[in-house]
C-alpha cells in the first residue's frame, strides 16, 4: 500500500504514504481514521462539473474524462500565484455533491475527497461499489495547494475554478472517513 511514517516525537497516529491510483486491494486495507499522504493523479470537480457529468450520462453521452479508478476531490482551485502550479485548494462541503455521487460511483470512481459526513444513500453506494470517502483538512487550503505539483484543466474549462482539473499531488494529507468494512469516522457525532 505504501510506507508508514512514524511521527518524530513518537506520539500520534502513523501516517501512510499512498501512491495513486487507489487499487481495490489498497482500498480494502484502509480503515476509518487512517491518515494518508497521497501522491499521484487526483481530479477536482464541484457542483457545476458534477451537474454537467450527470446530464451527459443521462443523455447517454461519454464523459469528457474517464472516472474509472480515479480519486475525485471536491475542490475549486484559486488562481495560481506567480511561479506556483496552483493556488489555495481546500475541500468543499461534500453533502453538496450527494445527489450526484451514487451515479458517479457507478462510473468506477475509487475515492472521493471532501469535508463533512455523507448521506446514507452515498454511504450505501460507496460500500456497494467498493469506493472510499476521504476527508481533507478544512481551513488549510494554502497548505493543500502547496502539495500540488502540476495542474491542468481537463474538462469544462468554461467553468473556471469549477472546471474538472487534473492535479499531480505529492504528500497530499487526507483521513479515511468511510472504509469498505463499514467504518465511519463521523459515527461518534451522533
Amino acid at each position: 500500500m505504501g510506507s508508514r511514517i512514524h511521527p518524530p516525537d513518537g506520539g500520534g497516529a502513523d501516517v501512510t504514504e499512498v501512491r495513486l491510483p487507489l487499487t481495490r486491494e489498497v482500498r480494502e486495507s484502509l480503515r476509518a481514521g487512517d491518515r494518508l499522504l497521497l501522491t499521484g493523479r487526483v481530479l477536482t470537480a464541484r457542483d457545476q462539473a458534477h451537474r454537467r457529468m450527470i446530464e451527459a450520462l443521462e443523455r447517454g453521452e461519454a464523459l469528457p474524462v474517464n472516472l474509472r479508478g480515479e480519486v475525485v476531490y471536491y475542490a475549486g482551485p484559486s488562481p495560481a500565484p506567480a511561479g506556483k502550479p496552483a493556488g489555495s485548494i481546500g475541500p468543499t462541503t461534500s453533502s453538496r455533491m450527494d445527489p450526484y455521487t451514487p451515479r458517479l460511483v457507478e462510473e468506477g470512481v475509487a475515492a472521493f475527497i471532501g469535508k463533512g459526513p455523507r448521506s446514507p444513500e452515498v454511504r450505501g453506494a460507496l460500500l456497494e461499489k467498493g469506493a472510499v470517502y476521504l476527508v481533507g483538512v478544512g481551513g488549510a487550503a494554502a497548505l493543500l495547494g502547496s502539495r500540488v505539483r502540476a495542474m491542468r484543466a481537463v474538462a469544462y474549462d468554461d467553468l473556471g475554478p469549477e472546471a474538472v482539473y487534473e492535479l499531480e499531488v505529492d504528500g497530499f494529507p487526507v483521513v479515511v472517513a468511510y472504509d469498505l468494512a463499514g467504518g465511519d469516522v463521523f459515527s461518534h457525532l451522533g
